[in-house]
């Protein structure tokens, strides 16, 4: 079974570039109970040694940060062959919308202003880490797993021939997580890719529906699928060449 360290790995390492500890120890507390991996660096040298030694999936960069300024430290970035394509969030008290244009013009991806929630960050981070992986928003029409095939052209999940009658959004979870066997889903990061933008969702509403799938299979004496909880993360679908 897989730790939980390498579970944070494989939803993403973010670097954090903070010089204010209260403030680094929260975005670190949220992403980490989120499932990602978490580095901080508190200057802006340290930023750019750390981009390019641990490789990290997104930046998280304040602008008024020791040695080197977020602008400063982003534009180095952009310009490194090696870092240019990590996505980068700006995450600042300054607001003034100057300080916003030079931000995407030294080449941030977006701008996040203090004070700011832990969800609207978390949100923040998905929809740009979705942009930095292209071919990651397509949806597999069709997908089979031993038994297990789920059809999105004809709304369909069977089990050893026999179909499964599922929700639209009890269908979505399973396919997602059966397109990628073995990766983990954050709670969070379902409920961004089945629910987007519908309402205030809880991170609960997941656990719901996945107790759902897994009663409708075995309600109808079918095998049940091989979605896995990841204790304090999400979930994957397990992986048939890991058995």
């Amino acid at each position: 079974m897989k730790t939980a360290a390498a579970a944070r790995q494989q939803l993403g390492r973010v670097l954090v570039v903070e010089d204010e500890r209260d403030v680094a120890d929260l975005i670190r507390y949220n992403l980490t109970k989120e499932g990602y991996d978490v580095v901080v660096a508190p200057t802006g040298s340290d930023a750019l040694k750390q981009a390019r030694e641990v490789h990290p999936d997104l930046v998280l960069l304040d602008i008024m940060v020791p040695q080197l300024n977020g602008w400063e430290v982003c534009r180095r970035l952009k310009q490194d062959a090696d870092t240019k394509n990590i996505p980068v969030i700006m995450v600042t008290g300054r607001v003034e919308e100057g300080d916003k244009v030079l931000g995407f013009e030294m080449g941030a991806d977006d701008y996040v202003t203090k004070p700011f929630s832990p969800r609207e960050l978390l949100a923040r981070i998905r929809a740009v880490a979705r942009r930095g992986r292209p071919g990651d928003g397509e949806k597999k029409a069709h997908v089979q797993i031993g038994d297990l095939e789920i059809d999105r052209y004809r709304f369909e999940v069977r089990m050893k021939g026999r179909p499964v009658d599922l929700t639209p959004k009890e269908f979505e979870v399973l396919a997602i997580l059966a397109s990628a066997p073995g990766r983990v889903f954050g709670r969070e990061e379902l409920l961004d890719a089945v629910w987007g933008r519908d309402g205030f969702v809880e991170p609960r509403t997941v656990d719901v529906h996945v107790a759902r799938l897994r009663a409708k299979f075995t309600a109808a004496k079918l095998p049940a699928p091989g979605v896995e909880t990841v204790r304090g993360v999400g979930y994957r679908f397990r992986d048939p060449s890991a058995a």
